[in-house]
């Protein structure tokens, strides 16, 4: 450990966004904390508090939590909520109680009302209900924010902050189709379309609904942006890529990616969520970061990853 460089404690630092997190460059500047759950267990809070004391953080980047698309949401609400409430209030009051003053949640952008306008501004979190079919744990990602501005609020020589990302996919990403978000769960149905030489894959719903996709490199990115700049942000800071596609547009350009030449079938009786979910990136453009990948350049790199790690 270099003694001169920052701690940073990533929690999650096994899912997808804290693996791209330490397999970025600047990770190289940061001695860097990444317990295991055996290690911190962030549903139990006196453990998490002397993990702090104890090892001494500069700064927080709070990544853990209980994810899953659609199904997974729908099937265990009482899990997305109560569990991603408990690690996330244990592991801000742990770190208020341990003297760390800095740190970033990440939130999401389920924590928008279903019914706002797009772009998604930050100012319209609590402004509305939520979607239905993952509201559980969009509850707990907006109180867990709230929890960090109360904080904030409270002594004012803490900067919590929450950032709010977009939907997200790449290395490192959940394959299980139970569990799976969008992308990697195209990646693996036109995988196995591809292997039984079937004419079709099925998409939920009418294909028309809109979604932003962030490729995870690029989000780990952007947050070690938002590490560097902390003091600029305000409480809540989205990050996306600033542009929507369609379900189809995805399952399309996967197809094209993987090589798939069949076509595809609709199952209406399927939900699909909200209709749009666009999140608005002005502020962290303002402050000067951007996204530069394609669509295709991170299917690209995602079924890679996919056809080398998972798929053998």
């Amino acid at each position: 450990m270099n003694n001169t460089h920052p701690v940073i404690l990533i929690s999650g630092s096994s899912g997808m966004v804290g693996r791209n997190l330490i397999e970025h460059p600047e990770s190289n500047k940061y001695n860097i904390l990444t317990p295991t759950s055996k290690e911190l267990d962030l549903l139990d809070y006196s453990a998490v508090r002397c993990y702090f004391q104890n090892m001494k953080p500069d700064i927080i980047i709070h990544a853990a939590g209980r994810v899953g698309g659609i199904q997974a949401n729908m099937a265990h609400p009482v899990d997305f909520l109560v569990q991603n409430w408990d690690m996330g209030r244990n592991l801000l009051i742990a770190a208020r109680e341990s003297g760390v003053k800095n740190l970033l949640n990440l939130g999401s952008s389920c924590m928008y009302p279903r019914d706002a306008e797009n772009p998604l501004k930050e100012t319209m979190v609590l402004k509305g209900e939520l979607e239905s079919t993952n509201e559980g744990y969009a509850l707990a990602k907006v109180s867990v924010a709230r929890l960090a501005q109360y904080l904030c609020q409270e002594d004012g020589t803490l900067q919590y902050k929450t950032l709010i990302p977009c939907n997200l996919y790449g290395r490192w990403d959940k394959f299980d189709p139970s569990h799976s978000h969008l992308v990697p769960a195209i990646i693996v149905k036109v995988h196995q379309a591809m292997e039984k030489s079937d004419e079709f894959v099925e998409i939920w719903g009418d294909g028309l609904a809109r979604r932003e996709f962030m490729y995870a490199g690029e989000v780990a990115d952007a947050i070690w942006y938002c590490v560097q700049n902390l003091n600029k942000l305000p409480q809540n800071t989205n990050i996306g890529i600033g542009q929507d596609y369609s379900i189809m547009d995805y399952y399309t350009a996967v197809a094209a990616v993987c090589g798939y030449k069949g076509s595809f079938k609709y199952d209406l009786s399927r939900p699909v969520g909200m209709k749009q979910k666009l999140v608005d990136t002005k502020i962290l453009n303002d402050l000067g970061w951007r996204s530069k990948q394609s669509l295709i350049q991170g299917i690209e790199k995602t079924v890679e990853f996919y056809r080398k790690e998972i798929f053998k």
